[in-house]
């Protein structure tokens, strides 16, 4: 079984939202793969999906329910098969945590749709909208190479 972990910052915006929408692609392609998703930092740890994301998923029928935030451990490098952060600064601080990449499992998010860019936070833009299509288009294309590999 593929093991997704989508990472970013927090673990209350961006990750959690690659989350589920991708368990929600996964889902509908008919495909049995493990998805997670966790924080670089501490500052959140044990809070809810923020009400931004939640909101913005609920427009597709897609639920957060039960989901609050952890954080990425180094054991995690070993668990998952692509360990998927949203921004330069969090594949930084992933590469911090597991001590390396030695597998080749950690990418950008939208690095799968062919694009170097980085997935703005909503935290400080507030534009859930923008992340939303960002997150579904890396998420579209990551689905796209399990299918094709």
């Amino acid at each position: 079984m593929i093991k997704i972990l989508f990472v970013c910052h927090g673990n209350i915006c961006r990750s959690p939202m690659a989350e589920f929408v991708m368990k929600d692609l996964t889902v509908k392609a008919g495909l049995d793969v493990y998805i997670a998703s966790a924080a670089t930092s501490t500052e959140e740890i044990g809070s809810p999906v923020h009400r931004g994301t939640r909101n913005k998923l609920a427009e597709y029928g897609i639920s957060t329910d039960g989901k609050s935030a952890v954080q990425m451990t180094k054991a995690d490098y070993a668990k998952y098969d692509y360990i998927i952060g949203m921004d330069s600064a969090n594949i930084r601080n992933i590469l911090r945590i597991t001590g390396g990449d030695f597998d080749n499992k950690v990418s950008k998010l939208l690095s799968f749709a062919g694009n170097d860019g980085d997935i703005a936070d909503p935290w400080y833009t507030g534009n859930f909208d923008d992340t939303y299509e960002d997150v579904l288009a890396g998420c579209k294309a990551l689905l796209n190479k399990i299918l094709t590999d």
